[in-house]
């Protein structure tokens, strides 16, 4: 959209919320802005024309839905681990199982699984440190996913449904919680890309680290 300058009688584009000019992805800034190099609205007098930094409902619905989602299901398996809630194993029998499985210090295991999946999921309910809770949910999967992916894909014996939430997982990762979140404005909410990667190279590591040290 643009407008006449009255002072000059130019043809200029309309000033936009300066606050989007730290973010990496063009999606969040107004397409006006993408008009002018970046500093070209610097010395604008109209500050009340500044194009408010709002939310939009499309994409920002569909993150908290999948935040919600994904957050609520981890939220369930970490208290089925943790406190043997909805006829979960506790902290005993999950050990046992990964006794099962080959791994050492199974209990320290049990427990870090279960703290992971409850924190990860609690935090991605409420939209804060994102793509922490994403990558540490994201290494649980991958750790699932390397110990089953034998039996098949579909369920109920394969492995769908890890895929599902791993995906789901790393889709928020890079996407980030959208702006119905406490994330919004912060410094990984502006670099999403770059957030994004060092978290997958962090969840990387904690799975491989798991799977071949611990087992």
């Amino acid at each position: 959209m643009h407008h006449f300058d009255d002072a000059s009688d130019t043809f200029r584009p309309q000033s936009y919320d300066p606050d989007t000019r730290s973010f990496d992805n063009s999606g969040y800034t107004p397409a006006t802005a993408l008009e002018e190099p970046r500093g070209a609205f610097e010395d604008d007098e109209d500050e009340e024309e500044r194009a408010p930094f709002r939310w939009t409902a499309g994409p920002d619905l569909g993150l908290l839905v999948l935040r919600l989602v994904l957050g609520g299901t981890f939220l369930a398996h970490g208290s089925m681990k943790v406190f043997g809630l909805l006829g979960g194993p506790g902290i005993d029998g999950f050990a046992r199982y990964l006794d099962g499985l080959g791994f050492r210090e199974s209990r320290v295991l049990a427990w870090v699984t279960g703290v992971t999946e409850m924190a990860g999921g609690g935090l991605l309910v409420l939209g804060l440190f994102t793509p922490l809770a994403a990558a540490g949910l994201l290494a649980v999967m991958a750790n699932v996913l390397a110990l089953r992916w034998r039996e098949g894909f579909f369920a109920p014996d394969g492995v769908e449904l890890e895929v599902m939430l791993a995906t789901m997982a790393f889709a928020l990762l890079f996407a980030g919680p959208g702006r119905v979140a406490l994330d919004r404005n912060r410094g990984w909410f502006r670099r999403p890309l770059l957030s994004g990667v060092v978290c997958l190279v962090v969840a990387g590591g904690a799975a491989a680290a798991t799977y071949f040290v611990l087992r």
